[in-house]
Order: structure tokens, then C-alpha cells, then sequence
């Protein structure tokens, strides 16, 4: 296969599957979207009905048409580093690489949008860099501290892998560090001293035992989850260690706060601390509440008979729910394939989800069923 040529155009053609192979010939691990973002700006500046505008490497498209409601597309640029699947493979209906599913198959649905002549809601596309990375680095956070005023919405679709169905919402996430403190000794005799590394067991046996809470928001069942994800200690091969480290992950559910998802961790965790230990948060990102009542959200679901899940990961759903725009995921992607070596994406959701979308905003009687007063 010819190496992709760097100016070929991204417009839609009429082919989801072809769009999705050019974009996944793209180059676009997190911190290197650039090159992608500038053939993105040079499609969406193409389209004559649209405004662009660019903050470093995110871009924001918007129309203009003094509709009723607005609604926002997003989705990120930018994929985890490839293995092995750097290039676009096509075998059938079936297009292999990295990125397909999450989520440049996403991505080629809200580009062919830009083709819908006359939507009756105003539509913005935000492109935005570096999701896959620690959020402190997200394009869309910088959108939301430099440009905010160019995120806002009536509601919002996020493009994640949803294998077609809308996921409603989505837990949040925090990491915690745990010190344990011990006394240093010769390890001929330890028991002058107390072994730091020998504590985490009572830590580690209560996250192995923890049973996590189900509960059913909006329809939708969310299950939270608590788990070491990291582990350091140790001084010398001749010495107690005085010192232990854990990092847990706790995913907790929208009917949650993260002061609360703390206080149950910490409550988790405080028969196995003692004078001198400690507990940090050292990352934190927000739930979101399902917002499928959101009369946009029903009205895609209903008339496309879609089903409605609770989002279990973390997603910028949380974003937009911060900024008071109700969100919910939909993409062609398989979320399970996301970040492997066999992520692929199929002709079959690329085009279901693209009519899905179609029919929202190309629809006389959309804005009319939202307002219940005529207006399109």
C-alpha cells in the first residue's frame, strides 16, 4: 500500500468506511495531532456554511442558521501509540487499525455531517486534541479555560465507541496514594523494626474482597469499582522497610460526589492506617449524570430504537456536564477493542450511527417535537 499522501482532502465522498482508512493513515498519537489537525481545518474551512475557529490544536466549527437549539459534536483526535497497526487495512466491510474504533470511525460520522445542507439545529463540531493522556493536558480543557464561549450548547454528543448504542453519562475517577509508614531494621532482626511492605496486605486483601456497589440511575445500571493499579517499597535487600507505597483507582457512579467517593474510600481504609500513614488524592475527574431525558437524547434513542447503557469508564462527557450541557456517548466503535492491536471498525456501525445523526438534525420535525411550538 502507497504511504498516505499528506494533502489529500478529508471530505466525505459519500464512503464512511474510506473517510475512517484516511483518517486512521493519519498519524495522530497523543502530543503529534498536529499535521491531522491541519487537514481538518482545511476540510472544515471548505465548507462554506461553517465558522472555524482554531485554539493551538483544536478546532471548533459552527453554523450560524439562528436555529432553536444547538447542538454540540466531539470528539478527539488523537490515539494511543500503535502496535503493529500503524496502517489502514480494509477487508471487506471491515477497516483494520489504530484509532478505528476510538475514535476515528467516531470522528468520520461527525465530518460527514458537515454535508447535511440545510440541519434544522445549529450544529458546532470540537475537534480536540490529547485525550489520551493525563487530563491535564486535554485540547478540550484548554477549549474550556481559553475559548468557552465557543463550547456552548443545548446538548452534547460525544463520539467515544459505543458500538452504536448511547451510553448515558459516566462514572468518575480518582487516584489515591496510600504511605504506609514501618521501622527500619536488619532483617536479621526484624523484629526490632515494623516491615512497611508486610501492611499493604491488609490493604490489598480488603481491595480483593470489596464488593462493589450497582446502582440503577436513569434506567441505567453503573458498577463501581476499587483497585490497586500501582505498588513501590523496599530500601535494601538487608533491610525492613520503613516505607510503603499504594496507588489505587476508585470509579465511582454519578450519584456520588467525589467528596463522597473519597470519604468511602478513606472509611475503607482506615482499620489498616495508623500514626503516621497518609492517603492523597492525586487525580480526580467528576461524574456525570445520564441526561437521556434531555429531549434531543429521547428523541435519537426513541426513533432509532437505540439502546441506552450507563457509561462504566470516564469520558468528557463530565466536561460538558461541568459547563451545564447535558452529554451522552454514541460511536461505530466497539469499546472493548479500544488501544489493542486488533481494534477495527465495521462498515455496518459507521453507517448506522451516521443515519442515526442524519435523521436528528436533517428533520423538519425535530426542533418541532423538542419545542412543541412549530418552530424548524
Amino acid at each position: 500500500m502507497a504511504a498516505p499522501d499528506p494533502t489529500e482532502t478529508l471530505a466525505f465522498d459519500g464512503d464512511l468506511l474510506a473517510l475512517t482508512a484516511a483518517l486512521v493513515d493519519a498519524p495522530s498519537v497523543s502530543f503529534e495531532e498536529g499535521p491531522l489537525v491541519d487537514r481538518l481545518e482545511v476540510a472544515l474551512r471548505a465548507v462554506s456554511h461553517l465558522t472555524v475557529d482554531r485554539v493551538g490544536d483544536n478546532l471548533v466549527a459552527r453554523t450560524q442558521l439562528g436555529r432553536a437549539r444547538r447542538l454540540v459534536l466531539a470528539g478527539h483526535t488523537d490515539t494511543v501509540p500503535p502496535a503493529g497497526n500503524d496502517r489502514a487495512r480494509i477487508d471487506g466491510d471491515r477497516l483494520w487499525g489504530v484509532g478505528s474504533a476510538d475514535m476515528k470511525g467516531g470522528l468520520a460520522v461527525m465530518l460527514a455531517l458537515t454535508a447535511v445542507p440545510e440541519p434544522v439545529v445549529d450544529l458546532t463540531w470540537v475537534l480536540y486534541a490529547r485525550e489520551e493522556v493525563a487530563g491535564v493536558h486535554s485540547g478540550l480543557g484548554e477549549l474550556v479555560d481559553r475559548a468557552p464561549e465557543l463550547l456552548a450548547g443545548d446538548v452534547a454528543i460525544l463520539g467515544e465507541p459505543t458500538s452504536g448504542a448511547v451510553e448515558a453519562g459516566c462514572q468518575g475517577t480518582m487516584r489515591l496514594r496510600i504511605e504506609l509508614a514501618g521501622d527500619r531494621a536488619h532483617t536479621a532482626r526484624p523484629w526490632m523494626g515494623r516491615n512497611a511492605v508486610h501492611r499493604l496486605a491488609g490493604v490489598l486483601s480488603a481491595l480483593d474482597d470489596y464488593q462493589e456497589r450497582r446502582p440503577v440511575l436513569a434506567g441505567c445500571e453503573y458498577r463501581e469499582a476499587l483497585q490497586a493499579v500501582a505498588v513501590s517499597g523496599g530500601v535494601a535487600g538487608n533491610v525492613v522497610p520503613d516505607h510503603a507505597e499504594l496507588v489505587v483507582n476508585h470509579r465511582f457512579a454519578p450519584d456520588r460526589s467525589p467528596d463522597e467517593a473519597e470519604a468511602h474510600v478513606r472509611s475503607l481504609l482506615a482499620p489498616f492506617l495508623a500514626e503516621g500513614d497518609g492517603v492523597e488524592v492525586v487525580e480526580l475527574s467528576p461524574a456525570a449524570q445520564p441526561a437521556v431525558d434531555h429531549p434531543l437524547l429521547r428523541r435519537l434513542v426513541d426513533r432509532n430504537g437505540l439502546e441506552v447503557r450507563a457509561k462504566l469508564g470516564w469520558t468528557d462527557v463530565a466536561r460538558f456536564a461541568e459547563l451545564g450541557i447535558p452529554a451522552a456517548n454514541i460511536g461505530p466503535g466497539d469499546p472493548t477493542l479500544a488501544h489493542t492491536a486488533g481494534e477495527h471498525v465495521d462498515r455496518g456501525p459507521l453507517e448506522a450511527v451516521h443515519a442515526a445523526l442524519v435523521d436528528l438534525v436533517a428533520h423538519g420535525d425535530a426542533v418541532t417535537e423538542v419545542d412543541g411550538q412549530g418552530r424548524s
